[in-house]
């Protein structure tokens, strides 16, 4: 299950406390559903969402949940209902110490998606990756922007810290990070600019919030036709390792990596769906 969740590309954020759309999420496209326990539902409705999800999780349906941050009043009963949980969605992910203790209260072997958010978890990003049970990292740009001032829409004003969290996957082994939520649910030119950003800055997943999204999204992280016929015909040409030119472009090592990790990309993506 880790191993999706590392090459997912579509996360679909589902609040916790409507059941009614737990199975419309899982058939939607997206390659991992996200039951949501903490912004999209109130403080009222936050016990009854708890019970939804751990029934769907008791179900076996398998899914990512997004708990309460710790330090608020509903982060214990989000960690004892979550214990069927593929992983668990950590928001205002900040130092090693904190996820790590986030980390031994759950069942040994739960994944985990620190969402750096704050000024604090992206300077401490490459700490927070490196924690065991990290499976991949995801950015919150909406927060963050709050927190700095800025338009969480502005490429330029959230561009060094997407970086930052990029090189801190990189630097820690994890797999490329999921970027933040596109909030223009209707605005499919928003959605295809914070796509090709993403892509530019190295991301290869997004978080979702409509399941309209998942098919662009899926699109957007996926090989084309072109970057494939590019990948294949520089592996032919590599040969024997040996340094070469294709069709004027010299062919070393770090080509030939980029050149598998496209055909790697092609084969790898798997919804999550009825089952380990």
């Amino acid at each position: 299950m880790n191993e999706r969740i590392a090459t997912a590309r579509s996360f679909l954020f589902v609040p916790g406390h409507r059941p009614d759309r737990f199975a419309k999420a899982e058939a939607s496209g997206a390659d991992v559903v996200v039951l949501d326990l903490e912004d999209a539902v109130g403080a009222g409705h936050k016990a009854a969402a708890r019970g939804h999800v751990h029934d769907w999780l008791a179900a076996r349906h398998p899914a990512v949940v997004r708990i309460n941050a710790p330090g608020t009043p509903w982060f214990e009963d989000d960690v004892a209902a979550v214990g069927a949980a593929a992983a668990v969605m950590v928001p205002k992910a900040e130092d090693a110490a904190g996820l790590a203790e986030v980390a031994r209260l759950l069942p040994a072997g739960t994944g985990l998606v620190p969402l750096l958010e704050t000024a604090a978890g992206i300077v401490g990003a490459g700490a927070v990756c490196a924690v065991p049970g990290v499976v991949r990292a995801a950015f919150g740009s909406v927060d963050l922007a709050a927190q700095l001032g800025v338009d969480h829409t502005s490429h330029t004003a959230l561009r060094y810290a997407r970086s930052a969290v990029v090189v801190a996957a990189a630097v820690t082994g994890r797999p490329a990070p999921i970027d933040g939520v596109t909030t223009a649910l209707d605005d499919s030119a928003a959605l295809d600019a914070d796509l090709a950003e993403a892509v530019t800055l190295g991301f290869s997943a997004k978080l979702c919030l409509h399941p309209r999204q998942i098919a662009a999204v899926n699109r957007g992280f996926s090989p084309s036709e072109e970057d494939l016929r590019w990948a294949r015909a520089i592996l032919a040409a590599s040969g024997d390792g040996s340094v070469s030119v294709h069709e004027g472009q010299m062919i070393d090592r770090p080509v030939v990596l980029r050149a598998q990790r496209l055909l790697a990309r092609a084969g790898e993506h798997q919804q999550i769906s009825g089952g380990d």
